[in-house]
C-alpha cells in the first residue's frame, strides 16, 4: 500500500481497534490475550498496511475479542463507528470496508451462540441485521468484487436460516389486559399458573414497581 493510503488507513485501524479493545472484559486470560493482540496490531498498523499484511492480524483481533466476551451490541457499535468514517484514499476505503466485513462475520459467529426467549426477539434481530448486510453487499457489488459479494450473500443467508430455524420452537409474545392493577406475583399466576415467573413479566414490560403493574402488557404464549 502507498504511504499516503497507509497513513489514512492506519488512522481508521487505530480508531476501530481503540473501540474494539474497549469492549473486551477487563479480567481473565482470554481478555488479556485479546488486549495484547489488539494492542500489538494498533502499534504495528502502519507497517502492516505498507506490507499489505493487515488482514490476518485484524481477523485475529476480532476473533479474540469475541472469545473474550465481546457482545453483539458492542460489535455493532464498532461497525457503526466504521460507517461514520469517510476515507478519501483507495487504501483507506479498502480497510474500512474490510473492517466492516470483519464486524459482520463476528456478528454471525456471536448470533450462532445466542439464546432467545421469543420469536419476536429473533425477528427483531433478523430485521436489525438486514440493513448492514445490504449496505456491505451493495459496496461489494459496486466494486465488482464477486468473491466478497458471494461470501456476504452466503453469510447473510446462513444467519437468516439459523434465525428462522431457531424461531420455530419458540413461543410467541402475546398482549394481555386485565381490568385492574395487579402485583407481578398475581400476574405470573394468572398468565402462567406459576407465580415464580413474576420477574420475567416485570423485565419484559419494564415494570417500575412489581406491586403496581400496568393493566396492559405482553407475555410469552407458554
Amino acid at each position: 500500500m502507498k504511504r499516503l493510503d497507509a497513513t489514512e488507513a492506519a488512522g481508521i485501524v487505530d480508531r476501530m481497534l481503540a473501540n474494539l479493545i474497549s469492549t473486551v472484559p477487563p479480567k481473565g486470560r482470554a481478555g488479556s490475550q485479546a488486549r495484547t493482540t489488539i494492542g500489538d496490531t494498533r502499534a504495528n498498523a502502519f507497517k502492516l498496511l505498507i506490507a499489505d499484511a493487515i488482514g490476518p492480524p485484524l481477523d485475529a483481533c476480532f476473533d479474540e475479542a469475541r472469545l473474550a466476551g465481546t457482545t453483539l451490541q458492542q460489535i455493532e457499535s464498532v461497525r457503526r463507528q466504521l460507517d461514520a468514517e469517510t476515507p478519501t484514499t483507495q487504501g483507506g476505503i479498502l480497510v474500512r470496508n474490510a473492517s466492516v466485513r470483519f464486524c459482520l462475520a463476528t456478528s454471525g459467529a456471536l448470533i450462532a451462540t445466542m439464546d432467545f426467549a421469543s420469536r419476536q426477539d429473533v425477528a427483531q434481530l433478523k430485521n436489525q441485521m438486514a440493513q448492514p448486510f445490504a449496505e456491505a453487499e451493495e459496496i461489494a457489488a459496486d466494486d465488482m468484487d464477486s468473491m466478497t459479494y458471494q461470501a456476504l450473500i452466503r453469510l447473510h443467508a446462513a444467519i437468516t436460516n439459523h434465525l428462522v430455524e431457531t424461531a420455530r420452537p419458540l413461543p410467541r409474545m402475546l398482549r394481555y389486559e386485565f381490568a385492574a392493577v395487579l402485583p407481578s406475583l398475581v400476574l405470573g399466576y394468572k398468565l402462567y399458573d406459576d407465580a415464580s415467573r413474576c420477574d420475567e413479566i416485570r423485565d419484559e414490560n419494564k415494570i417500575v414497581h412489581p406491586a403496581f403493574c400496568p393493566i396492559e402488557g405482553q407475555a410469552l404464549s407458554q
